[in-house]
């Protein structure tokens, strides 16, 4: 079982330095899925303070290689071979706030979805699909 400091450890030496400058943080991570955050900051942000695609991108990627990890019981690295994002509002706020799971697990490929969500208001601004290759 993997928790959330140790994914925390995990995604500081494993993910490159560029994922690391949105700041993440580990929430919640278990056999039903993962939640990661990331506070809203002035590098991440456009014109009239709205998150940038690439950022809501990124965590929900990330996020749901957490979710891999939390279906799996342990961190592997997988690779993602193909991502959807959905932008569905503007993201502002103080925070951006991403939950992922794992739909199907299977012995070569993972699917998995992500909503992520501006707080406090909690409102979504984006959703993603992903397909990860378990090696």
């Amino acid at each position: 079982m993997v928790t959330t400091q140790t994914a925390q450890r995990l995604l500081a030496e494993n993910f490159a330095d560029w994922v690391q400058a949105l700041s993440p943080q580990v929430t919640r991570i278990d056999a039903e899925g993962a939640v990661l955050e990331i506070p809203v900051t002035a590098a991440i942000a456009r014109v009239g303070g709205i998150v940038c695609g690439q950022a809501l991108a990124t965590l929900a990627d990330t996020s749901m290689v957490f979710a891999c990890a939390g279906k799996l019981g342990e961190f592997k690295l997988v690779a993602t071979t193909n991502l959807e994002t959905r932008f569905l509002s503007a993201a502002r706020g103080d925070t951006i706030r991403c939950e992922a799971r794992v739909i199907r697990a299977g012995r070569a490929l993972i699917f998995a979805e992500a909503l992520l969500s501006s707080l406090p208001e909690g409102k979504p601004v984006a959703a993603a699909s992903a397909t990860f290759f378990l090696p």
